[in-house]
């Protein structure tokens, strides 16, 4: 056996290791619960109008930040999403050989990959907030929407970045509409009572996370179709263009339980998610 195939083992059964997999379902729970922050926060904006504090991951995140032991529950949430990000990229990576057709099992790592880099994000923000150097998610959206509309074609690309957020939105509404996420799931050992709540849970959640990210990519096209460098383009800019519509705080609303229902599929989702 060469050297390469000895570390590419080594480094499987790293990710694959129980200690991995137990912090990565810690993450899970940690995202569920910032879904289910992000949720209220919006419901607030959807019943009374107050804005005074982000409606984003990056808002929930401040709000456990404020909380007595915020900073500790913050590492905790950081080191839990880090986990998950080793456990996503290594199912990525030598994960779902038993799939078939191989399109299916490509798309599959594909979305594993994808949930890394949200989970990553995540991360990263959880860890800026917990060592006080802040978020700055929405300042940050905004400097790199003006430095690639800066570029040579770069309304184009960013008009390309906005049509394929829409594009994973409606993936991601598919995949609650036909219940895909079940196949991630081993709802064996659950009772009858629990495995209907995760699949209407995920059926909900779904879509409504969809919507959201939906909204954002429709923002990303119009600043680069109008040339706007200082458009807001994130999910809180998101959640307050859908209260600023016509039945705008029924619909945010709607959002708000939906995104709600995915922080708690995401507590299913810890405890039945396959090996």
């Amino acid at each position: 056996m060469n050297a390469g195939s000895q570390v590419g083992r080594e480094a499987r059964q790293a990710a694959d290791s129980r200690p991995v997999k137990l912090l990565g379902r810690i993450g899970l729970v940690s995202y569920g619960v910032v879904h289910l922050l992000v949720g209220y926060l919006a419901l607030k904006v959807a019943l009374d109008g107050s804005a005074s504090k982000k409606t984003d991951k990056a808002g929930a995140l401040e709000t456990l930040a404020e909380q007595t032991g915020g900073q500790i529950l913050l590492w905790v949430i950081t080191l839990g999403l880090i986990a998950l990000v080793v456990w996503q990229l290594a199912e990525a990576a030598w994960g779902h050989r038993w799939v078939r057709p191989e399109r299916k099992r490509t798309l599959k790592r594909l979305v594993n990959v994808g949930e890394a880099l949200i989970f990553g994000a995540v991360a990263l923000s959880a860890a800026k907030l917990a060592s006080g150097s802040g978020s700055g998610s929405g300042e940050t959206q905004k400097t790199m929407t003006a430095k690639i509309l800066d570029l040579p074609g770069g309304q184009l690309l960013v008009g390309a970045i906005g049509v394929a957020v829409i594009a994973i939105a409606g993936f991601v509404v598919h995949r609650g509409v036909t219940k895909k996420f079940t196949e991630d799931l081993d709802l064996s050992p659950a009772s009858p009572r629990a495995r209907k709540a995760a699949i209407r849970l995920g059926q909900v959640g779904y879509p409504a996370l969809g919507v959201a990210y939906g909204t954002v990519g429709m923002l990303i096209v119009i600043a680069a179709a109008n040339y706007d460098p200082n458009k807001e383009v994130g999910l809180d800019a998101a959640l307050k263009t859908l209260a600023g519509q016509p039945y705008g705080a029924l619909l945010l609303g709607v959002v708000a339980v939906g995104l709600a229902c995915f922080g708690v599929y995401c507590l299913f989702d810890a405890r039945f998610r396959k090996d």
